[in-house]
């Protein structure tokens, strides 16, 4: 087997790798997009998201989970002239569809009936496949099973298994790693073995502190930001991490009620979602509570509801939308705000930005990577209250105070990639994508110290 990297090869964005077998044959893992100032495997910039590379060899495509960067090009490859399945776990598969209808209205029309012909086309060539089965690939001499990633709802890491003379040769494409104790989703599957192991790099540098830590730092950030007397601007991406952040919110405020302490600052606070999709994905997620684990399920059953507590407001309309910024723009009053997108390249947090960074009263938190080139890369870099960033060609000046908590992540930390590479047998070749390249030389070192195995991509 032989891998090419169209995407995500030198960054984080854009996911895409393309497997091909002795036959000719070859299949897809992922086809996301590119955001931000990375670039695509043959130099295409991020605006640039059309297929270049030859697709008539490519029997079968498979998703490991459906975040932008890793699915948005499929509408793309479908122009292309892609009528191949499309694999991906039945929740993935559930949620996919919503992802790429957004996908289109943002990145190639706004025409209804051309977004429902290619959303219908869509779902024809998904087949939703069970974690933990076998499953044969399209006509090729291939199986692939897919196994819990942790990583969102319905991630996974694929395994790919060809038998080449009488020996099974097994691909393993990791997507992205989740960590392990996240809220709501399963730990990783642990890796049985790898001759190939396709791995992210995301954070190949550096480990995450523990989720009580960054539970209790994003408390103390939040009632710091209250006392400036300000809104608090979460950007956050709608699956995933918003509903991470209202699982975790809920339990703070669930623990000031249960200490009752008088004048808590948790105990009137209001929580905004403010992003369609977020809104979605949460009731998604809310439908789909079989796949929760076992802590988030206790606490349904303790009449607990993480994801639709009594302080959570979920903003329909854009009118409604356009109230709150302009009540917040006059007021001021302490709320927290999530909104899409996670970067803050487009979506609803970008109103918040231009109408609030202005406002000394503003605090803006970084959950998540920000990807060079993007407004939220540029609003990060200034820490402390200083600057101005350019959002969609107006220049906004930051007076806001900037905050990250670099504990929140949905990728595994070094510690977490060397202890899924640990496998009871040894993993023979390691391939490194979607990382920056401190990140993947710093891992690099660490997997050949470890495991004296091959390491390339870095």
């Amino acid at each position: 087997m032989e891998v090419i990297s169209h995407g995500a090869r030198e960054g984080v964005t854009g996911s895409c790798h393309e497997l091909l077998l002795r036959n000719g044959q070859s299949l897809l893992v992922d086809i996301g997009l590119f955001q931000g100032s990375e670039v695509s495997g043959d130099g295409a910039d991020a605006d640039h998201q059309d297929i270049e590379f030859p697709i008539e060899h490519v029997q079968a495509v498979i998703i490991t989970h459906c975040h932008i960067d890793h699915v948005g090009r499929l509408p793309w490859l479908l122009i292309a002239g892609y009528r191949g399945p499309i694999y991906c776990t039945a929740a993935t598969a559930h949620l996919l569809p919503m992802v790429i209808e957004d996908a289109l209205k943002v990145g190639l029309t706004r025409d209804a009936r051309l977004i429902s012909a290619v959303i219908n086309l869509l779902r024809t060539l998904l087949v939703p496949v069970p974690y933990d089965t076998w499953t044969a690939v399209a006509e090729m001499p291939l199986q692939a099973r897919f196994r819990q990633a942790g990583h969102i709802l319905g991630s996974a890491y694929v395994e790919v298994e060809e038998v080449i003379d009488g020996k099974a040769f097994r691909a393993v494409f990791s997507g992205d790693l989740g960590c392990k104790n996240s809220p709501l989703l399963p730990d990783p599957t642990p890796l049985e073995r790898a001759d190939l192991l396709v791995l992210e790099s995301t954070y190949g540098n550096r480990n995450h502190e523990n989720r009580l830590e960054r539970q209790q730092r994003l408390q103390k950030v939040i009632e710091h930001c209250v006392s400036d007397r300000g809104a608090v601007l979460i950007p956050a991406f709608s699956i995933g991490r918003t509903q991470e952040l209202l699982y975790e919110l809920e339990d703070i405020i669930h623990q000031c009620k249960a200490r009752g302490v008088p004048g808590c600052t948790w105990q009137d606070m209001v929580v905004i979602v403010d992003s369609p999709m977020a809104a979605e994905f949460t009731k998604q997620y809310r439908v789909m509570r079989d796949l929760w684990d076992c802590e988030a399920k206790a606490k349904l059953a303790d009449n607990r509801h993480p994801l639709n507590f009594a302080r959570m407001h979920i903003v329909e309309s854009h009118a409604d939308h356009e109230r709150i910024v302009n009540y917040l723009r006059h007021t001021g009053d302490p709320c927290i705000v999530i909104a899409a997108s996670g970067m803050c390249t487009g979506g609803r947090m970008v109103n918040y930005l231009k109408a609030l960074l202005p406002d000394p009263r503003t605090d803006v938190l970084f959950v998540g990577y920000q990807a060079q080139g993007t407004p939220g890369h540029a609003i990060q870099r200034f820490g402390p209250r200083g600057g101005y960033v350019d959002i969609e060609r107006e220049r906004i000046w930051i007076k806001a105070e900037i905050h990250t908590l670099g504990g929140y992540s949905a990728h595994a930390d070094q510690r977490e990639l060397l202890e899924f590479m640990d496998s009871p047998e040894p993993v023979k070749h390691v391939r490194l994508v979607h990382g920056d390249a401190p990140a993947k030389k710093a891992l690099a070192r660490a997997i050949q110290a470890r495991f004296q195995c091959e390491v390339s991509g870095y």
